[in-house]
């Protein structure tokens, strides 16, 4: 028997998910296991771990998820020990459509083979369709242990309980629920150059549980038009019949189901002995940034159409593509004010690039396709690091723009069902007051009747000056630190690449000010926000 250490750094369930799968067959294995998210282990008794499994996404722009980000710093800085003793393999999960696929897990693995761990599996890197990979891989590593089972190791406990991350699998791996829609409406004003649906879904008679911060996944299919277009361009027949999975379909219908919005390396090497020589010259190594930067924004009827192809069956290229991956949405309602149903917020995604008009494939489907009395396949997915705090009385601080507000709606909606007393404040922001206040009536109301405690906005185009959250949450700095030291916990949700880390620094900024830190000091405040769960993003 052998005691392992297993940990996961997560930011939507998945990784979290099947690292608990893993630990419960390595318990079947007759081997003990630790198992926590990075953070929570306590990191001086990482010397003494002499088996390490680390499961881990990708986020953002190749970094850690935030439940691992202070584990991963550690391990990279300074004063990241020697692991002579330690025995490790590391399993990665990504999207090929990113430039940065499994960065993290890349990164950990090769700093824990320079702190001198011995790998007893190489690294293995898993794309969305997770599933197939891990089920190859899992018995590989119990292969490589059985070796190793003479030996005795001290157990070592984790800083948190890990338990209180339980419940985060996801429903992706269950047949997907048929959720009527009842409601489909735009919340933008009609001079809005926006388009945000508000879709309430019936869950009558199911099992799908969730709680304010989950998920809602949707299985989507790209637009009838793109896919004509890409039909027309290979010359094949829409009505002929291709298998897909397990069964056979119209080829129309097979392509709708198909990702060909987004296209990758791999993708792109399978193609080549369909298409023009020009395709196998641009994959060259020399030319990786030319590469890189022809398939931002470009989809595979851009790569038919620049590339032609000769002699490409239908029968030979579907089995190339992968399956659309699903649409995960933020849940906007409590089941407490809405029992049976369930609402999100979905903003259209639509924007020219490289000579053609381009949309976001599920908002286009919701916009399109999923009217009243329509049918959608859906799952929820826990987000068991996005909740809200188990003291009803604790204060929140929530920053949402844009439809990074919808969880907020739950929150509150929570709150008042619960008549929780905790003061809640929050940051909105968008391009107009006027036509781009999403749930402006329920915040408004919320204010009146004190559910909300305060509430600061900022719409970038009504002024001179563009004005953002950020700029709002600095208006108001000596009152949000008061806030923080009073124990609010602050939400951040949306935008990943602008305004969550805008808002981070603004954050930190507004510590080292109204709190008088120096730059370490303000990390160390930082990360004992994030230790306690008290500074938690759901960005995308």
């Amino acid at each position: 028997m052998l005691e392992v250490m297993l940990l996961y750094g997560s930011e939507t369930g998945n990784a979290h998910y099947l690292a608990k799968e893993l630990e419960s067959r390595l318990t079947s294995a007759g081997h003990r296991v630790t198992f926590a998210a990075m953070d929570d282990m306590d990191r001086q008794h990482l010397p003494r771990v002499s088996y390490l499994i680390i499961i881990t996404s990708t986020y953002g722009e190749g970094e850690p998820p935030d439940n691992a980000l202070l584990f991963f710093d550690y391990l990279m800085g300074t004063q990241a020990p020697r692991l002579e003793e330690t025995h490790y393999a590391v399993l990665g999960l990504g999207d090929l459509a990113y430039d940065n696929f499994c960065e993290t897990a890349k990164n950990l693995d090769s700093r824990l083979e320079e702190l001198g761990a011995v790998r007893i599996f190489p690294r293995t890197d898993c794309d969305v369709d997770f599933d197939t990979v891990f089920e190859d891989w899992v018995p590989k590593i119990l292969a490589e242990l059985k070796p190793h089972t003479s030996g005795t190791i001290s157990i070592i406990p984790p800083s948190h309980d890990p338990e209180a991350m339980a419940g985060s699998e996801p429903a992706i791996r269950t047949p997907p629920f048929f959720s009527r829609i009842i409601d489909n409406v735009n919340l933008n004003g009609p001079s809005s150059t926006k388009i945000t649906r508000h879709m309430t879904l019936s869950l009558p008679d199911s099992d799908l549980a969730f709680e304010p911060g989950d998920l809602v996944g949707i299985y989507p299919k790209n637009d009838t038009v793109l896919v004509e277009a890409l039909i027309t361009a290979l010359h094949w027949d829409a009505n002929s019949l291709v298998d897909i999975g397990s069964r056979q379909s119209s080829l129309k219908e097979a392509l709708r189901e198909l990702e060909i919005t987004v296209i990758t390396r791999p993708l792109l090497e399978k193609l080549t002995p369909f298409a023009d020589p020009a395709l196998t010259d641009l994959l060259r190594p020399e030319r990786a940034a030319e590469l890189k930067e022809y398939m931002r924004g470009r989809d595979l009827l851009d790569v038919v159409l620049d590339f032609p192809f000769h002699d490409a069956m239908a029968t030979q290229i579907i089995p190339l593509l992968r399956a659309i991956p699903p649409r995960l949405y933020s849940i906007a309602s409590s089941v407490l004010a809405f029992p049976g149903e369930v609402h999100l917020a979905l903003r259209h995604v639509q924007y020219r690039a490289h000579g053609r008009e381009r949309q976001g494939v599920c908002t286009t489907y919701c916009l399109r396709e999923a009217a009243p009395g329509e049918h959608i396949a859906i799952f929820i997915k826990r987000n068991p690091q996005f909740k809200l705090p188990a003291d009803p009385a604790a204060p929140l601080i929530l920053i949402g723009p844009g439809t990074g507000v919808a969880p907020f709606r739950a929150f509150l909606q929570h709150r008042q069902q619960t008549g929780s007393t905790g003061k809640t404040w929050l940051f909105y922001g968008d391009r107009h007051l006027k036509t781009d206040f999403l749930y402006r009536a329920d915040w408004l109301k919320w204010l009146k009747d004190g559910v909300l405690s305060r509430l600061d906005w900022a719409f970038s185009r009504d002024g001179d000056q563009k004005v953002y959250v950020q700029h709002r949450m600095a208006q108001h700095s000596r009152d949000l630190y008061a806030w923080l030291e009073n124990g609010a916990y602050v939400y951040v949700c949306g935008d990943e690449k602008r305004m969550a880390p805008d808002v981070d620094a603004e954050l930190r900024a507004i510590v080292a000010q109204a709190g008088g830190y120096q730059p370490e000091q303000v990390a160390s405040y930082m990360e004992n926000l994030q230790r306690q769960g008290r500074y938690v993003r759901d960005v995308y």
